[in-house]
């Protein structure tokens, strides 16, 4: 049995409860708040609250049936900066406690990727036996998976390899469900995880009258060693007081690298240092392992004079823009532009109103970009102008530092021309080939041509010539396009000359039938000549011709009569089309009395003959036993005296035909008997 088997921890519930699926809210029970180590650092942990957030993933393990989890977890980030193995010490407060742990690399990953990336498990331990665990020299290699303690698996494991520049972040999972809490510290390995860099003030900034000094460190400080009233902080400016300091790092955190201090009135415009000095909470400031920014340590910034802030450029519109966005140098406060945009005019070739106008991305109440919409898209090409100007709320805008920006300040922008992409186009008429000169005017800065031919061939010049050998109908796409603005037209072009003869005739004729005509030829022109050809033996040249007679006078044979027609139209275009009617000697349906398969040209095969007017049939033989040895709807589907593979036997047949006459639409059924002669 597992120690982590859901199924055994009925009688535990009650204690469990405190700890899945409960919330982790204390700093340094999720990875996010790790605690920063020091490798010098002994870690007590007086006592370890409930809480549990997810599932973990153990090398070797998961799928054991255990469950793994962060369960009363603590986590530990720290930097490698000299490679080798890692050696650090769990020891609980209570001696029949356990505890399990496990190491994650997590070199350019958030700390949250220890729930997602399998990849990252670096060494762990999840043995159920109490006492002490961690990694030694003398820990056994790869993952102990979960146990009950009677086994008396092995808690320490081999120490795991650090690479010089990576990040980690070990866990310690409280098992047991109490709230006993352990000690940590590290030691026995050859890795250092203690950062050699003494801590120092990096830069300063001071935006707007300096009463605000944004200060920045070159590592990470402890969190409780800033005091809060700035008195680890002096300015070298007569009556100038520094009175506060804070950082939004350490909500929720240990350690951080950026904070502000706050003075007691503005700086006079120019160069200012700040100085670092014991504080009444009796330090400076502290890195991860104790060590302090030396009293006198400075950081030397720039208070500028206030100016008003220029509009810096506008970003460049797009085709028939609706909306112009302007850039400033400095953030500008949101509240202080009018919303319906009474702060900006814009003039150029056209008339163009402003509807209202924001911070395009107001943060803290500040943004750099300005949006305004207009009334109507700009469709005119041109140079235009946005000028600043007092809006409805009585002012121009501020910007961060309170400053109005100036009446009158303007930029320039350039909008586009809209496009069209009509063309028109010539024919040269021939009947060999018809040639098209197209043609685009391009007006409105238009520098792009796409021409599109039938889907089948392309041109970007301005003015193409295309031939076809074809006539009938063509689709012709053009886009075109000023680098800004783009249009799209497409013409079905159809061709004046087009020709083409077509007609539709009796496909099979019986003795004494006539051959219908019908007339299909399509001409985009008038067609002033109309040449039949029967038989090439008559003509016509009306266009629908009276019908015509062929005969055939050989026996129980199918002769293929052809008709051309020859199609003129008014372009002296011509176009030819023949068809072949096939004239029958012999319709007469009849059904053979004998056949001999034999396989001598002569008799071999037995169907209904001259079938032409049979519609629907059907045609069965039965041998003497009443057995189907053949059955077809195709009259020229013939039996050849076999039934599956083998030769039929000599003798008489049964066979029974039906079909509906193509001409009366009477219904015939006819039976009879055949005799197969071998």
């Amino acid at each position: 049995m597992l120690k982590k088997l859901l199924v055994n921890f009925i009688l535990l519930f009650t204690c469990y409860q405190f700890s899945i699926g409960q919330p982790c809210t204390t700093i340094g029970q999720t990875p996010a708040t790790a605690f920063p180590v020091c490798g010098t650092t002994v870690f007590q942990q007086t006592t370890v609250p409930f809480c549990s957030t997810n599932n973990l993933f153990v090398p070797g393990c998961s799928g054991d049936g255990a469950d793994y989890e962060n369960k009363n977890p603590y986590w530990y980030k720290f930097t490698c900066y000299a490679s080798g193995t890692l050696g650090f010490l769990i020891t609980p407060n209570d001696a029949n406690d356990d505890y399990d742990w496990q190491l994650y690399d997590i070199t350019g990953l958030t700390p949250n990727a220890v729930f997602s990336n399998h990849n990252i498990i670096v060494a762990g331990n999840w043995a159920g036996t109490y006492g002490p665990t961690g990694a030694s020299s003398t820990g056994v290699n790869g993952i102990q998976c979960a146990s009950i303690p009677a086994d008396n698996l092995p808690t320490f494991a081999q120490m795991p390899n650090l690479i010089q520049g990576h990040e980690y972040i070990l866990l310690i999972s409280h098992f047991t469900n109490t709230q006993s809490g352990y000690s940590l510290s590290f030691g026995g390995g050859t890795a250092n995880i203690t950062d050699p860099k003494l801590p120092r003030l990096l830069t300063a900034t001071a935006p707007c009258d300096g009463s605000k000094i944004t200060i920045k460190s070159n590592k990470k400080l402890r969190c409780n060693s800033l005091a809060s009233n700035g008195s680890d902080f002096s300015i070298n400016v007569a009556g100038v007081n520094v009175i506060a300091a804070s950082t939004v790092q350490c909500s929720p955190g240990f350690d951080f690298d950026e904070f502000l201090v706050t003075l007691n009135g503005p700086l006079p415009p120019g160069i200012h240092k700040i100085f670092i000095k014991q504080g009444t909470d009796g330090n400076s400031l502290l890195d991860i392992c104790g060590h302090e920014i030396p009293a006198g340590d400075s950081v030397i910034f720039e208070v500028f004079p206030l100016v008003p802030t220029a509009m810096d450029s506008i970003t460049k519109p797009g085709c028939s823009p609706t909306s112009i966005q302007l850039i400033f140098e400095k953030g500008i406060q949101c509240s202080s532009i009018a919303a319906n945009g009474s702060d900006f005019i814009v003039t150029g070739p056209t008339a163009v109103n402003i509807s209202s106008a924001m911070g395009s991305n107001c943060i803290n109440g500040l943004s750099n970009t300005i949006l305004l919409e207009l009334s109507a898209p700009i469709q005119t090409g041109g140079i235009y102008t946005v000028t600043i100007q007092n809006g409805s709320d009585g002012n121009t805008i501020f910007n961060e530092c309170g400053v109005a920006t100036l009446l009158n300040e303007s930029a320039n922008f350039v909008a586009a021309d809209t496009v069209n992409a009509a063309f028109s186009y010539n024919i040269n008429y021939g009947c060999a080939k018809n040639t098209v000169h197209y043609f685009h005017n391009g007006n409105h800065n238009i520098n792009s041509w796409q021409w599109i031919f039938d889907n089948l061939s392309t041109s970007n010049q301005q003015n193409p010539v295309k031939d076809y050998f074809e006539f009938n109908n063509r689709n012709i796409q053009l886009i075109v396009s000023n680098g800004t603005c783009s249009d799209t037209t497409q013409l079905n072009l159809a061709f004046a000359n087009f020709i083409k003869a077509d007609f539709e005739a009796t496909a099979l004729v019986c003795p004494n039938e006539l051959v219908s005509l019908k007339n299909n030829t399509q001409s985009n022109s008038a067609i002033t000549n109309w040449q039949w050809t029967f038989d090439n033996t008559t003509n016509s040249a009306l266009p629908n011709p009276p019908p015509i007679l062929f005969t055939n006078d050989f026996r129980n044979t199918v002769i293929e009569k052809p008709i051309r027609l020859i199609a003129t139209n008014s372009y002296g275009c011509k176009d030819t089309a023949i068809k072949y009617v096939k004239v029958v000697n012999n319709c007469f349906i009849a059904v053979p009395a004998a056949f001999t398969p034999n396989g001598d040209g002569l008799n071999d095969y037995f169907y209904p003959l001259n079938a032409y007017k049979a519609n629907n049939l059907k045609f069965y033989v039965y041998n003497r036993f009443g057995q189907l040895v053949f059955y077809t709807t195709n009259w020229q589907q013939r039996w050849n005296g076999r039934i599956k593979g083998a030769d039929a036997d000599a003798g008489t047949y049964v066979w029974m035909l039906y079909y509906t006459h193509a001409d009366t639409g009477k219904k015939v059924e006819q039976k009879g008997t055949v005799v197969l002669i071998r």
